[in-house]
């Protein structure tokens, strides 16, 4: 439900929005739906989007962004910094600003910059901020993740029954892509052997599939598929992502590329483009290759809706909740309670309650 007087933009040349989504990489690469709707219905529009210094890489290449106002490291350890950043906002008059963040800074973005209309998601304490807020959804529905169709709501105000949905999508050069693929040639043992990046490690201990349980899902990816694995993590993972090797078979461990490491965020994606799948915890990773079209079996954490991410629009991507086999297990438990319980959650969601999926999965992509 949206809380607005809908004002339809008549078509104008060089009109200017400005689109607000920091956080992380799923959240800003989510965010780009936004910049295309508006680049669909106003062709001839100019579109900024602010985005924070570590996720600018998946922006890259996006022919639906004008240009990048970047939210430096910076701005959150100085105030004065920050100020100087939100005065310099008022340089440019935008015809509405579309904050998709709806925290602290992305209020504050809000009201320094100059619009004819500000929208966001509507909370009592910031509904001042806006001139038109948008109420979220969130019951999902088993077709379009919520990441989606809320972001697209927030134009509700300036494209009434818009009809028109975009999924996030990343783009490579063709050098970047030549890279890539001279990359993945030479990690191949054999011809035709197929690639697969692993997820091994969630974002926080509390999105992570436990290390023992993540050991059984790589053994049985190695008697199922003559693969070589790539272990996706950042060098101040690498204690946990060893403690996974470790607890592997023998023949496991001789397909895995523990030391594979991308020199950059957009190597990473590069590679990533060139992988039959991805297989792990739900995350960056796995939006990521959902953008690139890539295969994906991702495993969710009992604290994160599935719904939110996941929907049936995405017809190689395939996901496991501990919800879709023990959904008693949650009672009326709110996210706090669930994230309290977050161990004997993940302890009841053995490999075994999704095996028939995960196998029909390989037997698909790595036949």
């Amino acid at each position: 439900m949206a809380i607005f007087t809908q004002r339809i933009l008549a078509p104008a040349d060089h009109m200017k929005f400005l689109v607000i989504q920091q956080k992380m990489i799923g959240d800003v690469l989510a965010s780009t739906i936004i910049c295309e709707s508006l680049k669909h219905h106003f062709p001839n529009a100019i579109v900024h989007m602010v985005a924070n210094e570590n996720t600018l890489p998946v922006l890259h290449n996006n022919s639906f962004i004008d240009e990048v106002v970047v939210f430096k490291n910076e701005y959150r350890n100085s105030k004065r910094a920050f100020y100087r950043f939100l005065k310099s906002l008022k340089k440019t008059k935008y015809q509405a600003v579309i904050d998709s963040y709806g925290k602290l800074e992305s209020n504050l973005i809000t009201l320094f910059a100059k619009a004819d209309q500000k929208i966001g998601n509507r909370k009592w304490y910031t509904r001042w901020v806006y001139t038109d807020t948008v109420t979220q959804v969130r019951i999902p529905n088993d077709k379009i993740p919520l990441s989606v169709s809320n972001r697209l709501m927030l134009l509700d105000p300036i494209v009434p029954n818009n009809d028109f949905i975009a999924y996030p999508k990343l783009y490579l050069t063709a050098h970047e892509l030549q890279k890539a693929k001279k990359n993945i040639i030479e990690l191949k043992e054999f011809d035709g052997q197929k690639i697969i990046m692993i997820g091994i490690l969630g974002s926080a201990s509390h999105k992570t599939y436990p290390p023992s349980y993540m050991a059984k899902i790589l053994d049985t990816i190695c008697a199922h598929c003559n693969a070589k694995l790539l272990f996706n993590y950042i060098p101040k993972q690498k204690k946990e992502a060893l403690q996974i090797f470790e607890l592997c078979s023998p023949k496991t461990k001789k397909h895995i590329e523990i030391d594979f490491y991308a020199n950059s965020l957009r190597d990473f994606i590069g590679l990533l483009s060139q992988c039959d799948m991805l297989i792990g915890n739900e995350g960056g990773a796995v939006n990521m290759a959902k953008a690139l079209d890539v295969p994906s079996f991702c495993i969710f954490s009992p604290f994160i809706v599935k719904g939110a991410w996941h929907g049936d629009v995405y017809k190689n991507q395939s996901s496991v909740h501990l919800r879709d086999y023990r959904p008693e297990l949650f009672g009326k438990m709110d996210k706090k309670q669930i994230k309290k319980n977050i161990k004997e959650l993940y302890n009841a969601f053995e490999p075994t309650l999704f095996k028939e999926e995960f196998l029909d999965f390989l037997a698909k992509y790595c036949a």
